[in-house]
């Protein structure tokens, strides 16, 4: 199991940075001089290097993904990517963004990782 938990990071950190990658490219994107607008902006996005790594990393993940769900229950498997992913990304963004969570929405990132530390303490392997 500690292989496919290992998998799990992977696929989770896959995501993660390449949705920071995404951020960053529509970040640039919108401090250009002019903004591109509409169509313009949409192919100026898609043709920036860091949407088209942040589109191999998740490919990469996807296929990572593949070999997870094939081992290991697909509830067990999302909930424990999911629980990964929202700490990292609020975490993330607060520290390369400025973003903030509030107190209220801190405790609901714990609580969903408390309820996915029970999911994977009671459930078993596929």
């Amino acid at each position: 199991m500690i292989r496919e938990i290992l998998m799990i990071v992977f696929v989770t950190c896959s995501t993660l940075g390449s949705q920071l990658l995404v951020k960053r490219a529509v970040t640039q994107i919108a401090q250009r001089e002019p903004v591109p607008q509409g169509l313009q902006w949409l192919i100026t996005a898609c043709l920036s290097p860091e949407v088209i790594a942040a589109i191999a990393i998740q490919g990469l993940g996807f296929l990572t993904w593949v070999v997870v769900v094939s081992r290991v229950k697909l509830g067990v498997a999302f909930a424990i990517s999911g629980s990964f992913f929202y700490l990292l990304i609020a975490l993330s963004s607060w520290w390369l963004y400025g973003e903030r969570l509030a107190s209220l929405q801190w405790v609901g990132l714990m609580l969903v990782s408390v309820g996915v530390l029970m999911m994977t303490l009671t459930g078993k392997v596929s």
